[in-house]
């Protein structure tokens, strides 16, 4: 029988390759890649410590060490700094170091998400847990998190976080099909499917990477095949949860309508670098104005395109302005 107590327990994968930022991810974990001045995963960290949930396991593979560097001490740094006076620094180290109970393991064979979340059975035992994709940063300003804790102690099912998105992008996730509860942010699950092609979507519901599950899902991962990609896929266990609600709680998802930046994806993590700067105070009054005359500045350009080629391959190919025609 599954406890149905307060969660207290955060896992987060963060075992993948990045091979979406080679050549940077060659030799430091994308999870490190700095958003802003603190490394992705470090805010994900702080969502979780932020939400009461300050046990971390992460879930790590080959060649992450750095993460777990991220979360120790660093005595010679500590010491430098202290030499230097440097307390405002000192404190955002020590303040790294002392976020969470941090734990970690590694995943081993990189087999989907599904068995990654199954490397955690040990650790988190016969309690209801939270994962949190690295991927994925919440804006701090945004309880995503915790309303998904909330509707888990109200509901004792399992909760995924679920954003709309256009039609046409919603073979990039999982989707879910729901039916309406009698509140206005939460729905019940009644399938789920990954990154399905638009025509066989069965909504434009898509699952973003915050979870509440209960233990169950351990049960229904080790018993569950390889699917898209040859992975064990979490949506493939949420579905059979989802199916067997008797005992299992049943899936819910939270509505998300609040700001998430993907720093999975190059574009949107430029994106998340330069909106979570314009928020900030020390950085956004002088980042501002800039990006306006940037945008000015791009605005003015004019835009250019290469000629067809010549009838002689010899002659030039000749550079054109909008202006020009």
């Amino acid at each position: 029988m599954a406890n149905h107590d307060r969660v207290t327990k955060a896992v987060i994968p963060a075992a993948g390759l990045g091979t979406r930022f080679l050549p940077a991810t060659k030799a430091m974990p994308k999870e490190m890649l700095p958003v802003v001045d603190k490394p992705a995963i470090q805010y994900v960290v702080e969502e979780a410590v932020d939400a009461g949930l300050h046990d971390v396991l992460m879930i790590t593979g080959r060649n992450k060490n750095a993460l777990e560097n991220h979360f120790d001490r660093n005595s010679e740094l500590e010491e430098t700094l202290i030499k230097k006076g440097d307390t405002d620094r000192l404190e955002k180290v020590n303040y790294s170091t002392a976020l969470a109970d941090m734990h970690y393991v590694r995943q081993g064979d990189p087999k989907g998400l599904g068995h990654a979340v199954l490397r955690a059975k040990m650790h988190v035992g016969r309690e209801p847990f939270a994962v949190l994709l690295g991927d994925d940063i919440i804006d701090a300003r945004d309880d995503l998190l915790k309303r998904m804790l909330k509707v888990q102690a109200e509901r004792h099912a399992t909760v995924v976080a679920l954003l709309e998105v256009d039609p046409d992008s919603i073979h990039l996730y999982g989707a879910a099909a729901v039916e309406e509860t009698d509140e206005d942010d939460v729905v019940r699950i009644t399938g789920l499917v990954e990154k399905p092609n638009k025509e066989d979507a069965p909504s434009n519901y898509a699952i973003i990477g915050r979870y509440v599950l209960r233990p169950e899902v351990f049960d229904v991962l080790e018993r569950t095949d390889p699917g898209r990609g040859g992975e064990i896929q979490l949506t493939d266990a949420l579905q059979s949860m989802a199916e067997a609600p008797d005992w299992t709680g049943g899936v819910y998802g939270v509505v998300f309508r609040g700001r998430r930046y993907d720093t999975g994806d190059r574009l949107d993590y430029i994106k998340a670098i330069v909106r979570l700067a314009s928020d900030r105070e020390d950085l956004g009054p002088e980042l501002r104005p800039w990006l306006r005359e940037f945008a000015s500045e791009l605005d003015d350009e004019p835009t250019e395109f290469v000629a067809e080629m010549p009838a002689d391959p010899t002659g030039p190919i000749q550079t054109l302005s909008a202006r020009d025609h």
